[in-house]
This record gives structure tokens, sequence and C-alpha cells, in this order.
């Protein structure tokens, strides 16, 4: 498999599935409407999936690490570091995110996509090290085309896996200190906001650490000057190692009919890219929730995704992600089990 071949794969909604899934709904015991977002989402799903009665059975939720060479501008409250002790947690089982998959019956892939450090060899830990971190975004391209080629192509392949496996919905986590910024530059150089709308606390940054970030934004796009029609150039300029693997994996999924759940700021910024290079592929993206992060409402606004969540949540890591999981999955049981108005005996409301 080659990029232009993933781009190519991404098909349409069936249009013909959701008719059906909308027919079944509208003869489900309850008003027309009154499940509000339920209905709505389970009509999504028939037409992401192709199949009138979707099911989530088995959830899978990508968290991709990697380390990001901006951490050497002082843009994070956080020591670089901090990305490997992270993936040590994930495995561990003692993250937010393991505690919501284990919630929700998600199965959690960690991923090291360019951590610096040397992870040990874990069971649950798979390694497609692109490289080492990435390059400094201040003094030239995090990485080469080449590298995020082969990042894209390794994350469609961990999703064609996954789905292999019998993945019925995918969702995507990270995990690396600095992305925030990459992230707020990719968002800047597509022009879906001004800088200072783009680039927020992240780790927690306080307001001296909030004006550098601004200021490194700046320099990364007046050095790197990237194409915002051309989602390689941006992602090979400003992006990072587990950014580039999610967009892989949302491509790998849409091309496969799997819906792709988006977490919050840097995974929509993976979607953003995902999106400039295949635009279809938006169809199979939901949206789990709004990010508290400054800038992830304008991100969605733009891919033109409403939230399934808003719960005041910026962590990261997918635990908005699996958490909208558990609302997709009942919007389809809904469909799915829920009784008509014939099949109950019960009479409908007059005219119907």
């Amino acid at each position: 498999m080659n990029l232009e071949e993933l781009l190519m794969n991404i098909p349409f909604l069936d249009d013909e599935v959701r008719r059906t899934a909308q027919k079944r709904q509208d003869q489900l015991t309850k008003p027309s409407g009154s499940l509000g977002k339920l209905e709505t989402l389970s009509i999504l799903m028939a037409g992401i999936t192709g199949n009138p009665a979707p099911h989530l059975d088995r959830k899978v939720v990508f968290v991709m690490a990697g380390d990001h060479g901006v951490t050497a501008e002082g843009i994070s409250a956080y020591p670089a570091e901090v990305t490997t002790q992270m993936v040590m947690n994930f495995l561990q089982g003692g993250a937010a995110i393991n505690v919501l998959a284990r919630h929700v019956g998600a199965e959690v892939v960690v991923v090291d996509m360019g951590v610096v450090g040397d992870l040990p060899i874990h069971s649950n830990l798979i390694v497609k090290k692109i490289d080492r971190g990435t390059n400094n975004i201040c003094l030239g391209p995090a990485m080469t085309r080449a590298q995020a080629i082969q990042a894209i192509l390794t994350g469609a392949e961990l999703a064609y896996a996954a789905i292999a496996e019998g993945a019925q919905i995918l969702a995507t986590g990270e995990m690396g200190i600095g992305n925030t910024t990459s992230s707020a530059a990719i968002m800047a150089a597509l022009g879906v906001a001004a800088i200072e709308d783009c680039v927020g606390r992240g780790t927690g940054v306080d307001d001296e650490g909030l004006k550098r970030k601004r200021r490194v934004v700046e320099q990364a796009l007046r050095i790197n000057q990237p194409d915002p029609l051309d989602g390689l150039d941006l992602l090979s300029k400003l992006g990072g190692f587990e950014i580039a693997g999610l967009v892989g994996v949302i491509l790998g999924g849409a091309s496969r009919r799997v819906p792709v759940v988006i977490d919050g700021f840097i995974t929509t910024a993976a979607a953003l890219i995902a999106v400039t290079l295949a635009p279809r592929a938006r169809d199979f993206i939901i949206a789990a929730h709004r990010s508290q992060e400054q800038g992830h409402q304008k991100m969605l606004e733009w891919l033109g995704l409403q939230p399934v969540l808003d719960l005041g949540m910026r962590l990261g890591e997918g635990s908005g992600a699996v958490l909208a999981m558990s609302i997709l999955d009942a919007a389809c049981k809904i469909l799915n089990e829920m009784a008509t108005f014939t099949e109950a005996g019960i009479s409908n409301k007059s005219g119907d």
C-alpha cells in the first residue's frame, strides 16, 4: 500500500443504508426525534458502516506517543521525559485512558511512534518508532516528507490490523510533550483562526509561557512556510510522529468503513491533516467532545463536526473519545433493539 492508494480508497457514506436506518428510527416506540442525538448518531453509524443495524461489539483506542523537538523552546509546563514516563503508566494500566477504556470495554493499543527514550519490551506496547522525536519546528521542518508518509502508512496498517481482528470502531489518543504547540501551528497554518486564538495553555503554562508558545508558533510558520493546500507539507513541517500516525488511523478506518472517534485538540489536528489529504474522510470522523483547550471549537467548526460530549475535559490520551464510544454504542443499540410500534402492538400517532 502507498499513500495515493490509501487516499483513493476513501468511500462515500452509504445513503441508501442511512435512509433504511432513518425509516426504522421513525417506526420505533417513541415520538420522532425524542432521543435527539442518539437518533442522528445511529443513522450516521449506519451510513458509515454500510450496515442498517451497526454493532460496536469491539472497540479499540490507539494511544500514539512521540516526542517533539520544539520542547527545547520551553513551551511546556512539563519536561520532555514525561512522554516516556506516561507511556509506562499506560502500559501499567494506571492512566485515565486505561480506567475509562475499562469502563466502556475498549482495548487500549499503545504505540511508540517516536519517543526519544527506549521503552522496555512489553506485551501491550507496539514499537513503530520513526525516529527519536521530531526536529525543532522553530529551526526547520519537524520531519522529512518520507518520514511523514511512513508514519501515516504505519497508522493505517495498525488500523487495518485491528479491523481484521474484529474492531468495529476506532478511537484516537496521544501522548507527547509539546504536541499542543505543533497542533496549534497546524491549525494556524490552515487559517482556521488567528495565532492568538490557536495557542492555548496546553499542559498548564503560565501567562509568560503562553506568550512564548505564541512566539514559537509564529516563528515556526515564518521559518517553514507550510503550504495550507498540501496536507503532507503541513504535517512534515509542523507535526509530530504521533500526529502523523493518527492521520493514518483516521484514513485507514475511513477506507474500511469503520467510524473513527477523535478526542481533543491534538487528535483533531490529525483530523485536519487527514481531511486536507482526503476530504471524504471527514464523513467517517466523529468528534468525541469539546475540549477546554483554546482553539478546539474553531477546529471542530472548520471540520463541520458537532461534538458528542462537552464535559470540560482537556486531558488528551483518548479519554474523551472512549467515553463517546459508550454513547455511540447506546445509539446503535437503540436502533437495533428498541421495538417498533408494530412489533410492540402499540398504536402510532394518528396518520402514521
